[in-house]
């Protein structure tokens, strides 16, 4: 009965801080200032893979940071998505050169249209296996938080889950740069029906951590070839795609949404269309975006390895 009761406590009040395991604090001062508390910054891998986009990350991989993601990732300690959303959320803002101050910009000159042009929060999905395992998809429950925290900074934001996993590929872990390369050459895809998504915003792929690189680029690879941009290897969207965390065509989103959860906030009034209708979708409004670009505009992710930081290039 005890052990009930404890249970039960810790679903209203945090048993300990994530990053530091300080007790009655989802995280505390000093972990979220660790997490969030500097200006994100690019980040380049060495060797950096062959087209990887701009990649902007929040914190180096270390201490408390990685200590949050792994409570967030193995132990579903899912009230950490938040404050790990609000990390991406700085990463994908310093990505897009978009203000970090609340307040809506100014659409009557070119940054302003270009600051309200939607951004397409598009995650990289995890293997099936690995979404049974933990119970919980990580990197898309962050994405979701990370797209309320822009939409209420004035950035309008969606979630599109649209990759999915093509072929089994090997737990990287243990694997060097080059044969990470090789394990994900070719290994995701884009969703049936989701190709023409893309076009409807700035594409921004999001994950929670960057090592190599070469998720990241396969994933570059893999919207840039379902929307028909020169590219290696460029194959027809939806060929030999297999679901991963996706098990139905993904759509973007236009209320806010919890994974595991009907509860959907209002968009901000930058969509139209379908933006009286929480959780209406793009393709039931039949909408179009506002200034979408083609192509992979930039990476986030909240952490990655510290000597991805000390790499500066001309």
């Amino acid at each position: 009965m005890r052990s009930c009761w404890r249970d039960l406590t810790d679903l209203v009040l945090p048993a300990e801080c994530g990053g530091c395991a300080r007790p009655r604090a989802v995280l505390c001062d000093r972990c979220r200032a660790a997490l969030s508390g500097r200006t994100p910054r690019r980040v380049r891998p060495a060797p950096e893979p062959r087209g990887l986009p701009p990649v902007h990350a929040a914190a180096p991989y270390a201490d408390e940071v990685r200590a949050v993601l792994l409570a967030h990732k193995e132990r579903g300690a899912l009230a950490l998505a938040r404050p790990l959303g609000e990390a991406l959320a700085g990463a994908v803002r310093a990505g897009l050169g978009a203000p970090a101050a609340s307040g809506r910009p100014d659409s009557r000159d070119g940054a302003g249209r270009a600051a309200c042009a939607p951004v397409l929060l598009v995650p990289v999905p995890s293997a099936r296996r690995a979404v049974r395992a933990r119970g919980h998809d990580p990197a898309r429950r962050i994405a979701y938080a990370a797209a309320g925290e822009l939409r209420r900074s004035g950035v309008p934001a969606a979630v599109l889950a649209a990759l999915g996993q093509r072929r089994p590929v090997a737990d990287q872990s243990g694997l060097g740069s080059r044969q990470r390369l090789a394990n994900v050459a070719g290994a995701l895809g884009v969703a049936p029906g989701c190709a023409r998504l893309l076009h409807r915003g700035r594409v921004v792929l999001v994950d929670d951590l960057m090592t190599t690189g070469a998720t990241l680029a396969e994933a570059a690879r893999a919207v840039r070839s379902a929307q028909g941009l020169p590219g290696p290897e460029t194959e027809p969207a939806g060929k030999g795609w297999e679901a991963s965390s996706n098990s139905r065509p993904a759509f973007v989103y236009l209320g806010e949404t919890w994974e595991g959860s009907e509860q959907r906030r209002t968009p901000p009034p930058a969509w139209s269309g379908a933006d009286q209708q929480p959780g209406r979708t793009v393709k039931e409004a039949g909408g179009k975006s506002a200034g979408g670009t083609p192509g992979v505009v930039c990476a986030a992710v909240v952490a990655a390895s510290p000597d991805a930081f000390g790499i500066h290039r001309n």
